[in-house]
Formats: structure tokens, C-alpha cells, sequence
């Protein structure tokens, strides 16, 4: 009798016959739908994250029956279905079409946060992280894609920010779709650095006063997902992992770490800010910066979106030139003989190790004191960093420090270290 009372009471007027067919699978649609039952079951008796693993097959299907079935009629999936989801392709155990259309349907209806968080959680999952011996680390975040249109700077940002003071990390990816552009592996290669080091290794290297810094692989700290390149090459649309392997985190500091990352379209700050306060991290600056990526505009005013720790999202501006930088172009160029002949469709474009080795000799130069469009790049992006670690009351005060460590060329001979 208290059974069929608590039946009664939360699924309705339903028979104890009806209950055990849904339950047992063997119920039909209509069924579910007269008796507005399956909401009712999801909400009460939603599979766990090792339920959904244990049949991979029906586990995609089922979600792929919700996500991809056209834009007024995908449903949105739960944060363990989209954790469970993601592990099953990070772990090869979703049929390649499954994975594909899993990705690309949740493109197409767009992500809601519980699906990015899910996918993004599933990525940490099999993230090696480890310690560094710092109390405080800020993780640089660029594109994994790379930079097109841009002659890059970021990669000698984190050098120019450990000789401040800050020891800092990078992180990325040979090369990978869709746009196939110039990274920070790529530059770091022709600048001489090791970019295969294990973690641990760099976990040593961030904990050396005399160096303060690295760049971390993909291959070293998440082989699952790097395994995934040629297949992310194949489904040619930015799917979610794009988003969300740039806020793994792969070295953390003792107490705090602090993301600084980029975009461009205003509608992804408060995914990056919600996705960076579900990896962990203290505090978060997002520049609105070239190609996504750390360096903003150099011609004109920028806004920014930032928190710390506990606080709410903040929107912030600034302006190069009230730092002193005076350019005709918001981005550093590439000379037009090796701009990318093609949009990186199909693999990178012949241009790129041309591209790699001017950005590698650019950001040399600039760590050893020459005035260049690349200086600006690091001189205002390391500027806004600072002063967001709260290290100075202003920009302009950080750029005053910023400028006199850049004439010096200490930051060369710290990068030069890890070399």
C-alpha cells in the first residue's frame, strides 16, 4: 500500500504494470508520453556515470537520438551523459560515426553549460596534473589551433612573465584542425626549446627559480586526446573540445593558478569563465585578443572579462596607448609573402615553418630589448597580466616595470635556460 502511495504521489495516476515496462525498456513512446513519465524517470532515476559507460554503443545512441535530431527538435543531454559521452571517445570505445555525430550535434544545437562542463570534466579525467613547486602559477592559454593571420608573441609571453616575478606556463599542440595555424610548439621548436618534455619534467623546469617557465604538450599531459587529431581533422568543424582543452590546466601552483586565455565573440566569456572556475583555477583573464588568443588590439581600446576567485565576472578596459604604444595595425603582421595561401581546410599550409622561424627570431629579439610591433605584443599582454595578479594598482605601473625588464634582456637569458 505505501508503495502504490508513493507511485501514486510522484509519477501521477500510473499503474505499478505501466512502471515496471519503463523501467524494463520494453515500454513504447506513446507510453511514455501519455503518462509524462519519462521526465518524471529522468529527474528520479537518472543512469550514473558508470551505468552510462558499461554499454558504450547504447549509450551513444542514446545520446545522439537527442542531440542530433534538428534544430528545433535536439534535446540538451546532462552533465554525465556528455562526461560519459566524451570518455567513451577519449577512450576509443565509441564507434568513430558515433563520436562524430556526438561532437557535431551538440555544435549544431549548441552546448549548454552541463554539456560543456561534462565534456570538459571528461578531458580531466585523463589529464595528468601535477603540482609545480610555486605558490602561485598563471597558465597562458592560446588557441591550440595556432594563429593564420598573426605573427605570434604569446609563446615568449610566459619567459617575460617569469622574470617578473610570475613563474608561468604554456600549453598546445603541434598542429591540429581546423585552422592548422602557426602555434606555440612550432615557434618554440625553431627558438630552440624542448617541446616534449614529460610532465614532470616541466613540473622541474616551472620550479627552477632560474627558469620559471615551460611549455606543455598535449602528448605528454592528455595522450588520450591527443590521439584524437586526425579525427578531429576529419569531423573539420570546431566541435567542443576546442573550448575545453585549453582550460585543462595540466600544472598548477601550490595555492593558486591563474588563467589567461582570449576570444573573440562575445558570447564566450561566460562559457570560458564558467568552464575556468569548474577546472579549479583562482582567477581568470580573457582578452579580447587577435585570433583569440593573448594579445589585444595594439591600435585602440579593448574590453576585457575577468574574475578573482570568489568574485563575480567583471567587464575592464584599457588602451595601448595609454601605456605608450602607438601602432597603424591592431595586430602584429606577417609579411605578405608568407601569408597561408589557403583557409587550413585540409592540413597546414606550406608557409607555416617560415612563419614559426620569423615569430621565434621577432620574439627573440623583443625578450633582448628591440623595439618592434612584437615588443608591443609582449610589453601589453604582460602588462594587463600583471596588473590582474594584482602585482600593480595599475596598467600603466606594470608597463613601467614590464619595459625596463624588456630593455634589460634578463627575459632572454631566462629563456634562454630552458633551451
Amino acid at each position: 500500500m505505501q508503495q502504490e502511495y508513493f507511485l501514486d504521489v510522484v509519477f501521477g495516476h500510473i499503474t505499478v504494470q505501466k512502471i515496471e515496462l519503463i523501467l524494463s525498456g520494453k515500454a513504447n513512446d506513446d507510453l511514455c508520453d501519455q503518462n509524462q513519465f519519462c521526465d518524471t524517470k529522468k529527474k528520479y532515476m537518472t543512469d550514473t556515470l558508470e551505468d552510462l559507460l558499461v554499454n558504450p554503443e547504447k549509450t551513444m545512441t542514446s545520446i545522439i537520438k537527442r542531440v542530433a535530431t534538428g534544430p528545433e527538435l535536439s534535446k540538451s543531454i546532462s552533465y554525465d551523459e556528455a562526461r560519459a559521452g566524451m570518455l567513451l571517445v577519449l577512450d576509443e570505445l565509441a564507434d568513430p560515426i558515433q563520436a562524430a555525430v556526438f561532437l557535431i550535434g551538440l555544435r549544431v544545437k549548441r552546448e549548454t553549460d552541463d554539456e560543456n562542463k561534462g565534456v570538459l570534466q571528461a578531458i580531466l579525467d585523463r589529464t595528468k596534473i601535477i603540482e609545480a613547486d610555486v605558490d602561485e602559477l598563471v597558465d597562458i592559454a592560446d588557441p591550440y589551433n595556432g594563429y593564420a593571420r598573426s605573427l605570434p608573441s604569446s609563446p615568449f609571453l610566459v619567459a617575460l612573465l617569469a622574470e617578473s616575478g610570475v613563474p608561468a606556463v604554456s600549453h598546445g599542440i603541434e598542429t591540429v584542425a581546423p585552422k592548422f595555424g602557426v602555434t606555440h610548439s612550432q615557434i618554440l621548436s625553431e627558438a630552440g626549446v624542448s617541446v616534449n618534455l614529460t610532465v614532470e619534467e616541466i613540473g622541474k623546469q616551472i620550479s627552477n627559480p632560474e627558469i620559471g617557465w615551460a611549455y606543455a604538450d598535449q602528448s605528454s599531459f592528455c595522450p588520450s586526446l591527443y590521439g584524437l587529431t586526425d579525427f578531429r581533422r576529419r569531423i573539420v568543424k570546431r566541435a567542443a573540445i576546442s573550448t575545453a582543452e585549453v582550460l585543462t590546466g595540466p600544472i598548477r601552483g601550490r595555492k593558486k593558478t591563474h588563467l589567461v586565455s582570449g576570444y573573440v565573440h562575445n558570447e564566450y566569456p561566460p562559457i570560458y569563465t564558467m568552464l575556468a572556475r569548474h577546472s579549479g583555477f583562482s582567477s581568470t583573464l580573457l582578452l579580447r585578443g587577435t585570433e583569440g588568443g593573448v594579445t589585444p588590439s595594439l591600435r585602440k581600446r579593448g574590453e576585457f572579462v575577468r574574475y578573482w576567485e570568489d568574485s563575480e565576472d567583471m567587464v575592464v578596459e584599457a588602451d595601448p596607448n595609454e601605456i605608450g604604444i602607438e601602432s597603424e595595425n591592431r595586430l602584429v603582421q606577417i609579411p605578405p609573402a608568407l601569408l597561408p595561401e589557403k583557409d587550413g581546410d585540409f592540413g597546414p599550409d606550406k608557409n607555416n615553418r617560415e612563419i614559426a622561424k620569423l615569430s621565434a627570431k621577432e620574439g627573440l629579439a623583443a625578450l633582448q630589448g628591440s623595439s618592434s610591433a612584437t615588443s608591443d605584443a609582449l610589453l601589453f599582454s604582460a602588462s594587463l597580466t600583471l596588473w590582474h595578479l594584482e602585482r600593480f594598482s595599475s596598467v600603466e605601473a606594470a608597463a613601467v616595470s614590464v619595459r625596463k625588464i624588456l630593455s634589460s634582456g634578463k627575459a632572454a637569458e631566462r629563456f634562454k635556460r630552458a633551451a
